[in-house]
């Protein structure tokens, strides 16, 4: 088998704006489309990571409409790309991750334990947030999630501190180890919300490690994002700034690891921030709720084509990195984990009525 994937220099992407929209339009002419070059080890990685959260998120749609699982529930289907390539860039237990409300995906790639998210999904007394938080706010302190929010625009400065305190380690206080980085996820719809442009001004002011990333699949809701923004392109907005911005097919997981490395690199070297616009797209409603009926057949099935499992599965195939009987293996182990983390979220214990008010306090 052939060593690595070759770096390729242009996008794969032919446009089909006049049918989809400016969206899919811009993946035809990206500033950078450099792809990262990954082994067999590191593509295999990729794939569990990617599979592990598609097949989390259909068991949690199935859960919930078996009348299992309750309350707001976001999926994160389509978006793969971007919380592998980002995260699978960075260190575990060691940089730190800020998510949204659609935060189940990011908390597997940042490692905490499939049980420990089905088991907050459910409210349970074993999930990562003791039953607390539920679908939007995931928390773990080991994993270095530094939350899930429910508003638009709250976890930014959550996210800029973590960078702050990194550096002041460093610079004030002499610690020559700190060098974490801080990666915010949030989408297109946060970016017209004065957090984003606040944040973005301090991060460069102090040269922050941290990397802004956009996760922009068209939608905020139901809002098309071309009609409520003045610059569609959100990487620009870096410029406003003096800092970097990128943008990125959000659907090819290579690019997305070769733009975050890029931008890792800079914020550890002391560099600064980044905004990586990540373009792609949500395969489901904004929420479980939702009946999905705003947008048009034609542009989702454009984006289907282009789902980011199935496009990693053609990279790996096509370098010889791994077998077609090697991939359906992993994803039947990753459906027997699924499988068991729900057995084990429904025979797990609700939280003790008497702690209802334990963690509220700084004390606890």
């Amino acid at each position: 088998m052939s060593q690595d994937i070759a770096v390729g220099t242009e996008s794969r992407t032919q446009s089909q704006g006049g049918l989809v929209g400016a969206h899919a339009e811009r993946l035809s002419s990206l500033v950078t489309a450099q792809r990262a070059s990954v082994d067999r080890t590191t593509g295999l990685v990729l794939y569990r990571d990617m599979t592990l959260g598609r097949r989390f998120e259909d068991k949690c749609a199935e859960m919930y409409y078996r009348g299992k699982m309750f309350g707001f529930v976001h999926l994160y289907n389509g978006q793969e790309a971007v919380s592998t390539g980002v995260i699978g860039a960075m260190k575990r237990q060691h940089d730190w991750f800020c998510s949204t409300y659609r935060d189940h995906v990011h908390a597997l790639s940042a490692g905490v334990p499939a049980r420990e998210v089905m088991s907050e999904l459910f409210g349970k007394e074993t999930g990562c947030s003791k039953g607390r938080g539920g679908s939007m706010h995931l928390f773990s302190k080991e994993h270095h999630l530094l939350g899930g929010f429910a508003f638009i625009g709250e976890g930014i400065p959550v996210a800029l501190g973590a960078a702050f305190t990194s550096r002041y380690k460093r610079d004030a206080l002499g610690d020559s180890s700190s060098n974490a980085v801080t990666a915010a996820f949030f989408g297109d719809g946060t970016c017209n919300n004065g957090q984003f442009f606040e944040c973005l001004n301090m991060a460069q002011l102090w040269k922050l490690p941290i990397l802004f990333v956009v996760e922009n699949n068209k939608w905020a809701i139901g809002m098309a994002h071309d009609r409520a923004t003045s610059d569609p392109e959100i990487w620009r907005k870096a410029g406003a700034f003096g800092m970097a911005g990128e943008e990125v097919d959000g659907m090819d997981v290579l690019a997305v690891r070769a733009a975050a490395q890029r931008a890792v690199e800079r914020a550890r070297a002391g560099e600064g921030p980044t905004v990586l616009e990540c373009l792609t797209y949500r395969f489901r409603g904004h929420s479980l709720a939702d009946p999905d009926e705003l947008r048009a057949e034609e542009e989702k099935q454009f984006w289907a084509k282009r789902d980011p499992l199935k496009a990693l599965e053609r990279d790996l195939l096509a370098a010889n990195l791994v077998s077609a009987e090697e991939l359906r293996a992993i994803e039947k182990e990753i459906d027997a984990e699924v499988q068991d983390c729900v057995d084990f979220a429904l025979s797990a214990p609700e939280p003790d009525g008497s702690e209802l008010t334990r963690y509220i306090w700084a004390d606890d």
